[in-house]
């Protein structure tokens, strides 16, 4: 596989580059703003030192990074093969990138959109080159999580779906075909149940404890859904809520205002320190 692009190095595509990486891949890393980036290269070095104690491989951190081209110029995508797309899940911004990712690419490079909800043919609309856009659902956190969703788009071709499946089986992920429909088979039932989750504590039901504390004892989930809002980032489950919304124009997908009031207050979880948990350096308070 010849050099693979990864644009937006917030928690997903920081850890897209990782696996890329520790797979033996080259990646040149894209972000505008040179202060994710350089987050982004002390969590994945932290990630790799770590990795043997959390039980996963032994790894090199300075071999992983010497892998890692990083900057903030879509230009330096230009002799990517592969540029899979990790930016916040907003269609405006989307909206913007991808022409610019056509201007910036050579003409046979292949997109891979990770989005959790935004259809793949409406995104390959906005392209030059329908038919080598493939959505991919990566789960997070990306290098421990050992599948993902395989969405192609009404246009991709059968040459794209082989090399992007050829790239996620390198990765170690086993690719799970889904039809191409707003938020796929995850996010469909996730975020309705996130979503409904805060609307419980909304409410005045059940704090996020007990809510989850049901979840992991009654039904033998290893998270609960607050937990998991916490892990993906609040502000993430709210546009992708919202995606669901537009796309569906059905009420069952209003989003939950608490949603609302806690990405506006900065309370997006794990990576803010705060969202429906505390955390500090040590883990959840």
């Amino acid at each position: 596989m010849s050099l693979v692009g990864v644009v937006g190095a917030g928690v997903m595509g920081t850890g897209v580059a990782q696996n890329l990486a520790t797979s033996g891949h080259d990646v040149v890393l894209v972000d505008v703003d040179p202060g994710t980036l350089a987050d982004a290269r002390d969590r994945i070095e932290l990630e790799c030192r770590m990795s043997r104690m959390l039980g996963g491989p032994d790894l090199d951190a300075e071999a992983v990074l010497a892998r890692i081209t990083t900057g903030t110029e879509l230009e330096l995508l230009a002799e990517a093969g592969v540029v899979i797309e990790n930016i916040t899940e907003s269609w405006d911004l989307k909206a913007r990138l991808y022409p610019k990712l056509d201007e910036a690419c050579k003409e046979g490079t292949v997109f891979v959109a990770n989005t959790s909800a935004i259809p793949i043919t409406r995104l390959a609309g906005l392209t030059a080159r329908p038919d080598k856009v493939m959505g991919v659902h990566f789960m997070n956190p990306v290098p421990m999580k050992p599948a993902c969703e395989f969405i192609p788009g009404y246009h991709t071709s059968e040459s794209t779906k082989d090399l992007v499946r050829e790239l996620l089986v390198s990765m170690g992920k086993k690719p799970i075909p889904v039809n191409d429909a707003s938020g796929f088979v995850s996010n469909r039932v996730l975020m309705l149940t996130v979503n409904e989750a805060a609307f419980l504590v909304h409410e005045g039901v059940a704090d996020a404890a007990t809510v989850d504390e049901v979840f992991r004892s009654c039904f033998g989930h290893p998270m609960g859904p607050l937990e998991t809002a916490d892990l993906i980032g609040v502000d993430t489950i709210l546009y992708s809520v919202e995606v669901l919304h537009d796309e569906f124009n059905d009420s069952k997908y209003r989003p939950c205002p608490l949603l609302k009031q806690m990405t506006a207050a900065g309370l997006h979880g794990r990576k803010s320190g705060r969202g429906f948990y505390s955390y500090s350096a040590a883990g959840a308070g």
